[in-house]
């Protein structure tokens, strides 16, 4: 361990050295860049190890809707990524660029963080897998030995430079290739019985494809080196696409040679059956040694690149660190860390556990990529026009399947994997990343909202959706003195508000003074608009707002107003409220009282008339306040007669329960005329009052003084309803 640890200074040292001073940085094509990383990550260990045991239980045609089902996924995947690689420009980080670019760095980070992971623990499994096929020819030496000697010249290797690890990847294709060669030139006699469809005697249709199903994983391992390649867009979909072709033709040659030499039970018992089948033995031992090393290879070059890439959106902590390269464009700290990340996993041991948690992400990786090509298909955008296009059908089965082969492989690991992901995604939601790109989700969102609406204009509004949406006129944005407390109590958590100003000048100056207003509201998650109208007349543009939002999906149901001490404005209102009956729109006008406002925000007194109409607004703002302000309701009616007063109760009641009041509802009769009243009634920190045909403006002020609370007065629309 003392020379792993010199050997890690000296490169560290090394990466100080060469970290200045330009240097030409050399691109990989589709074949060195994409391709045989490609081809080397899927023919794997379980080729060599597993696949004639799949043969064995599955029988040949059973063996061969195994891998055909298998890379049906994969080739969606591939499809897919094709598409999308064509429609944008890939950094760095290869899915997870794709994603980020797509989703959101957030989306982005919450797969690319466990990809990151998967590919780190992969290589340490495929070193683990070298290290047992090594034990097998050489029993009796120290596994951790040979675990680190294959790490530190992988390690060695990937860090001199990616150049030189594709130079080494080569050789092992061409060993790799020797074996196959090998195989297929069996000098066995053939088996008494070809096995057709087999009887699955050790394992499940599910069970065995889930075995098996790794072997087809890998296709990213040239998408992860996207920012190295020469021309991603060219080179992702076809070295990706012709590596899926050949490794299915090569798994479908190796089960029928198996099944055409081997018998079941041979199949199913002997792991070393290529070997043994071989024309020559030692190449395809050769082979497997050259596969599990070359998939740990690609692994170990593709991680850091992911781990730089996300460093550089400062997606991780120590991102300064991670995001360095050297001048040759090498990601000299992603790939120490990564190695030394490696290691400590090889020393803790048994990576079975961790197996099918790596499987799940690989797979969560690959149907978020289809889902992403699926959503911007279905957007119908203009930006999305890849010049390798797919149908719809491609990447919504890629997800599906994915989905569907993560809980057949492990319901459990499935559920820990995606529960990782979204905890993720709502941790880097909470660090507000930015990225120098946009992406497409508040276009999705937008689209799902334009769907939406055009479904719900084919249903008229119905009393039962009420929700308050406010139409909030302000004369001076910087002078307004509206209560902004109290319209986010009674719009608090579902409702909206649109608010306007009109001017005729300085538009822009009177737009950045409006949003600043109103930021108070955006900072609590309401949903709310604001803009300036340019016209010269505040009414008729107040006008044209209210026609205009009439025929909107999202038009408000109310409109709010505050009266102020300035009586010049008196006809305004007046105007509006008229506009707004016409418009179908509810009024509440409020009268803020100039020192107490709205007291301790506890009590609201809401003063009805028998046999009125117009109190279901009133009672549904109501009910808003209470909510936010989790206080009590006062229910008040004035009597003139005593004797009436059994009947008012009976009445308060009954509205009581009709609309459901809450259990902190107090009823309150008083006698006397309404104007004696007022200063007798229970003391409330707002005071909710029907408004009339006629405005009277002098009361309405009068009655902020009587009361000494705070007023609103209310006129219902007719599209609401307190009693549903």
């Amino acid at each position: 361990m003392d020379f792993n640890v010199q050997f890690i200074q000296r490169l560290v040292n090394h990466f100080q050295r060469s970290n200045t001073g330009p240097a030409k940085v050399k691109k990989f094509g589709t074949f060195g860049g994409v391709f045989t990383p490609d081809v080397l990550t899927i023919l794997g260990v379980i080729m060599y190890l597993r696949l004639g045991w799949v043969v064995g239980n599955a029988g040949f045609l059973g063996a061969v809707a195994i891998i055909l089902l298998a890379k049906s996924v994969t080739i969606c995947t591939g499809l897919s990524m094709s598409s999308i690689t064509t429609n944008i420009k890939i950094g760095a980080g290869g899915a997870y660029s794709i994603i980020s670019k797509s989703l959101g760095l957030e989306a982005g980070g919450s797969i690319g963080i466990p990809f990151y992971i998967s590919l780190t623990l992969s290589a340490a499994l495929y070193i683990i897998g070298f290290t047992e096929g090594w034990l097998r020819i050489f029993p009796g030496q120290n596994p951790l030995l040979i675990s680190s000697l294959a790490w530190i010249s992988l390690l060695i290797i990937s860090t001199i430079s990616t150049h030189f690890a594709i130079k080494v990847q080569y050789v092992i294709m061409t060993i790799i290739g020797l074996s196959l060669i090998s195989f297929f030139l069996t000098p066995s006699t053939p088996a008494e019985d070809f096995i057709l469809i087999g009887s699955f005697e050790d394992a499940n249709f599910w069970q065995v494809f889930a075995i098996f199903f790794p072997a087809v994983t890998g296709i990213m391992a040239g998408a992860n080196l996207s920012g190295d390649l020469k021309n991603p867009r060219r080179a992702i979909p076809l070295g990706t696409l012709s590596s899926i072709a050949v490794t299915m033709l090569i798994y479908i040659a190796i089960a029928f040679i198996a099944a055409k030499f081997s018998t079941a039970w041979e199949l199913r018992s002997n792991q070393m059956i290529m070997v043994d089948k071989a024309l020559w033995g030692p190449i395809v031992i050769a082979g497997i040694m050259g596969a599990t090393l070359s998939s740990a290879l690609g692994s170990m070059v593709g991680a850091p690149r992911v781990l730089q890439a996300l460093a550089e959106q400062k997606t991780i902590p120590f991102n300064r660190f991670f995001s360095r390269k050297t001048r040759l464009n090498e990601p000299r700290n992603a790939i120490i860390f990564t190695g030394i990340a490696i290691e400590v996993t090889l020393i803790l041991g048994n990576l079975d556990f961790l197996a099918s948690l790596i499987t799940m992400f690989f797979l969560i990786t690959y149907g978020m990529l289809n889902l992403v090509v699926f959503i911007q298909q279905s957007m119908n955008i203009i930006s999305f026009r890849p010049t390798f296009k797919v149908p719809r059908f491609v990447p919504l089965l890629g997800a599906l399947g994915c989905l569907a082969i993560m809980f057949l492989i492990n319901p459990v690991f499935s559920l820990v994997a995606i529960v990782s992901i979204i905890s993720l995604y709502f941790w880097l939601e909470r660090r507000g990343l930015s990225s120098k790109w946009g992406d497409i989700r508040g276009g999705l969102f937008l689209v799902l909202a334009e769907r939406a609406s055009r479904i719900s204009m084919k249903y008229p509004r119905h009393q039962v959706t009420w929700k308050p949406d406010l139409l909030v006129p302000i004369d001076n944005p910087k002078i307004w003195s509206g209560p902004l407390l109290f319209i986010r109590s009674i719009t608090y958590p579902s409702g909206s508000i649109f608010t306007f100003t009109v001017r005729n000048r300085n538009v822009r100056s009177i737009q950045n003074d409006l949003d600043e207003l109103v930021l108070p509201l955006k900072e609590e998650d309401i949903q709310i608009s604001s803009t300036v109208i340019q016209d010269p007349d505040f009414l008729h543009g107040a006008s044209l707002v209210m026609q205009t939002l009439k025929a909107s999906p999202f038009r408000p149901n109310v409109l709010f107003l505050t009266l102020g001490s300035d009586k010049k404005k008196d006809g305004i209102i007046e105007k509006l409220v008229k506009e707004a009956a016409k418009n179908d729109l509810g009024i509440a006008i409020l009268r803020q009282h100039p020192r107490i406002a709205f007291g301790m925000q506890k009590t609201v007194n809401i003063w009805l008339r028998d046999k009125s109409p117009n109190w279901h607004l009133a009672m549904l703002l109501t009910l808003q306040l209470q909510l936010n302000w989790e206080g009590s309701i006062n229910l008040v009616t004035v009597s003139r007669d005593k004797s009436l007063e059994r009947k008012m109760f009976n009445f308060l009641d009954r509205l009581s329960n009709q609309a459901r009041l809450p259990s902190m509802t107090n009823f309150f009769v008083l006698t006397g005329s309404f104007m004696q009243t007022l200063s007798s009634a229970p003391r409330a920190d707002i005071n909710i009052f029907g408004l009339a045909e006629t405005l009277s403006f002098d009361f309405m002020r009068q009655s902020v003084e009587i009361t000494k609370s705070s007023c609103l007065f209310v006129k219902d629309s007719g599209q609401e309803s307190a009693l549903v």
